[in-house]
């Protein structure tokens, strides 16, 4: 019985359909300074600027968060939410910045009537009418990111905000290098950006996605009204967003859109600074984000691993059976009680960075626009892509993440800071919707149980078990561990590729507390994302 499971088994393994057949690396950053690892490495060179000037790693977070919205816009920027995790050599403490995703107060569940039938954008939520919580100026939670950025550089940063802004104001002017990995972002999502007309006229040049002529230098895609719009912000200050010139012109444009979100929604909306979960894993203190976020759900799948003995010589099945029926478990109780859906098809947007300075300060910052390109709404007056967190509420009434006016909706990021023997270790998140908790889990695990180098950690082949009976396996597993994973659970054997993002982007930098060294890397299949060292 046995001999036969086992030659079924190995001959499906060897029978798929590979789309690559090459092993891809990425060399990870060391430094005895400051680092800064982010998913756009031009975006990393802007906060490691930061750091070389004097900034500590908030001032050069908060540079690289606004750095991303003008080099790596379709995943974040000023018009997205978040949550940023800062560890204070000073105060050996981890505090939470909040500016998640919280719906407009005259939003009204009765405009978002149900079809009858299923999304497959994301979640499988009843379809919406006109998927109005999709895409389109329906579909947009308040934007917290300006604020986000603002109240974590007051509260913890060194630099003015105009000083922190330079970075990103520069490279909104010079435009995005349009390379093929722009071509195939764009592509991808070429239709829906083809629905609002300042979307179109920005993204779809001529009606098609921008492409360089083989053999040109690479064109630049300028994306309209953005840098005025930061060089305003830098001028005015974070609350122009909010209560300036810039909030009338968001609230004018969505209002001409037949949109929901009011000037009092921006007035009133205020970052908070919030405690993290904090919980003894092993050899580690973890912090991680607190409520409404994929926080609550890594504590619990850490529960079942502190009582195993895992094999030595690294991660081997033993321990990848562990995580998947932790995490399987784990996200059983978060789609009952925090009312998320378990749907893995389409991808999704988010971006994560990483900063540790020469003092050991760190920041672990997650920031999004949820879908791909957000809502897919440029706003005519300042360039802003706006995000689609409504998206986020399950449109069924009787959810627990139901559809209702001021709410906050339950998000899946998850940046975590590292302390061991009461100093700095690591920080570390990932995008990629619901895939950002296994990852995040298994390379702080393949850390602190094994013993491995970031970069081993980061090269080393995961699973993804983020709800559903099935478990995403990478291929490139051992037979011995892809035999004992198919023996346990019905598995689907995913590659890791460039598109789409089949085990999430994650990034990280870690101290050595032994040599005090500072390392950093980046997702390894992600073409453009990079660590950068200060010095």
């Amino acid at each position: 019985m046995n001999y036969n499971f086992n030659f079924s088994c190995t001959a499906h393994f060897m029978n798929i359909h590979r789309v690559q057949h090459w092993n891809v690396s990425k060399p990870a950053v060391s430094s005895r300074g400051g680092i800064v690892a982010s998913q756009n490495r031009i975006a990393s060179a802007a906060g490691a600027q930061i750091l070389a000037a004097g900034g500590n790693a908030v001032d050069a977070a908060v540079a690289t968060g606004f750095a991303l919205a003008a080099v790596e816009p379709w995943n974040s920027g000023l018009g997205g939410v978040g949550f940023m995790l800062v560890y204070l050599a000073r105060e050996n403490r981890v505090h939470v910045v909040d500016f998640g995703p919280i719906s407009p107060h005259a939003l009204n569940p009765a405009d978002y009537p149900l079809t009858g039938g299923f999304t497959s954008d994301l979640f499988t939520w009843p379809t919406v009418a006109d998927d109005r919580n999709v895409h389109g100026p329906m579909s947009i939670a308040i934007p917290g990111h300006v604020d986000g950025m603002a109240t974590a550089l007051e509260k913890f940063g060194t630099m003015a905000f105009r000083d922190v802004m330079q970075p990103a104001i520069g490279l909104a002017d010079e435009g995005l290098a349009v390379d093929w990995y722009l071509t195939l972002k764009v592509a991808t999502m070429a239709r829906e950006l083809f629905r609002y007309p300042a979307t179109r006229d920005i993204w779809l040049p001529g009606g098609l996605p921008p492409v360089t002529a083989p053999g040109a230098p690479l064109s630049r895609l300028k994306l309209t009204g953005l840098a005025a719009t930061m060089r305003h912000l830098a001028a005015a200050g974070p609350r122009d967003f909010y209560e300036g010139d810039i909030a009338a012109g968001i609230v004018r444009d969505l209002r001409a859109m037949g949109g929901n979100l009011s000037a009092s929604d921006l007035k009133d909306f205020r970052a908070r600074i919030v405690a993290p979960i904090e919980t003894r894993y092993r050899s580690a203190r973890l912090a991680l984000p607190p409520q409404l976020t994929a926080g609550p759900t890594m504590l619990r799948a850490l529960a079942p691993l502190r009582d195993i003995r895992f094999q030595p010589g690294g991660p081997q099945a033993d321990a990848f059976i562990a995580y998947a029926a932790a995490l399987h478990d784990a996200y059983a109780e978060r789609l009952a009680t925090m009312g998320e859906n378990s749907d893995r098809r389409d991808p999704s947007t988010t971006t994560h960075l990483n900063v540790i300075d020469s003092h050991g300060n760190m920041v672990a910052l997650t920031q999004t626009l949820l879908s791909v390109f957000g809502s897919k709404v440029v706003l005519p007056s300042s360039g802003v892509l706006m995000n689609n967190g409504i998206m986020w509420f399950d449109p069924r009434p009787e959810s627990p993440n139901c559809l209702a006016p001021g709410k906050r909706a339950l998000s899946n990021m998850c940046p975590v800071i590292a302390l061991r023997e009461g100093k700095p270790w690591f920080a570390i998140g990932a995008s990629g919707g619901r895939k950002i908790l296994p990852a995040v889990y298994q390379i702080s695990s393949f850390l602190i149980d094994h013993g491995m180098s970031l970069s081993d950690a980061f090269h080393q082949p995961r699973i993804d078990a983020s709800g559903g009976d099935a478990v995403g396996v990478d291929p490139r597993h051992p037979d011995a561990t892809l035999k004992a994973l198919a023996a346990k659970f019905p598995i689907d054997l995913t590659e890791l590729v460039v598109y789409p993002t089949n085990f999430a982007c994650p990034s990280a930098v870690l101290r050595d507390p032994e040599s005090g060294a500072h390392y950093g890397i980046t997702d390894v299949m992600s073409p453009w994302s990079g660590a950068v060292a200060a010095d």
